[in-house]
């Protein structure tokens, strides 16, 4: 088998990402439902009204690393306009510092992160790192997670992961279409760019989704477009694809 070039996502799909963003949400609804009690605002009203405005910052400005808690604070704001609460400083600043502490988490990986990456990388093949975010929170990430041996030098953070950035990268780095797969969680970042780029892709259902990354797949594949639900099964499944590329 020609020796393969595996592009890698990384949160939610090597380490883990969203559940930690849902125990702030979490945090951040039981701080409004306090605050706002008297109104009998549903809880998930609140949340249902956080989750919309931080997708639509996402949509807007990519990963930017205040968009998170700043989505709280619109809500807050938003909630505070409707009901006629008087907005506090204090408050605001509260919802900021706790929105902020998601990017403070331990780093947790996905099962068998570290075995599936030796083998790999054992059977020649060249491993990048495409994330999106901001690229001090993503190499702490990465140094924590102890993945600068599989990936060093050939690390790529994208504000705004889209099809356009993912041309630039392989042609900037001189991939082989037929040889290359994008293996990631998000239908939009991940699997949708891969393949309207023409390489492979393996599809990493995240344990915990979010609603930004669940879209129609739009694209025909020209390779490979496989699903899979542990990392573990990747080297098997590529050796397998290319014994019979029909699977």
């Amino acid at each position: 088998m020609i020796k393969q070039t595996i592009l890698f996502d990384l949160d939610d799909t090597l380490i883990h990402c969203n559940k930690y963003f849902d125990i702030v949400v979490e945090q951040f609804a039981d701080q409004m439902e306090m605050w706002f009690h008297t109104y009998h605002i549903p809880v998930a009203e609140i949340k249902n009204k956080q989750a919309q405005i931080d997708l639509d910052r996402v949509l807007q400005s990519g990963f930017a690393p205040d968009h998170f808690p700043e989505s709280f604070v619109e809500t807050y704001d938003y909630f505070s306009d409707l009901t006629g609460r008087i907005k506090d400083t204090d408050e605001i600043e509260r919802l900021m510092e706790l929105g902020r502490g998601v990017y403070g988490h331990s780093i947790e990986p996905y099962p068998f992160m570290m075995e599936t990456l030796n083998e790999l990388q054992a059977a020649g093949h060249v491993l990048h790192l495409y994330t999106g975010g901001e690229p001090i929170i993503q190499m702490r990430k990465v140094t924590e997670a102890g993945l600068l041996p599989f990936f060093a030098g050939r690390i790529h953070v994208a504000r705004h992961k889209t099809v356009d950035f993912l041309e630039a990268l392989i042609v900037d780095q001189g991939l082989d279409r037929k040889s290359t797969w994008m293996i990631g969680n998000s239908l939009r970042t991940d699997v949708t760019p891969a393949l309207k780029a023409g390489i492979h892709s393996i599809f990493m259902p995240a344990i915990q989704e979010w609603s930004f990354n669940n879209i129609e797949v739009d694209a025909e594949p020209q390779g490979a477009y496989l699903t899979l639900t542990t990392l573990k099964d990747i080297p098997e499944a590529i050796q397998r694809y290319y014994s019979d590329p029909t699977i």
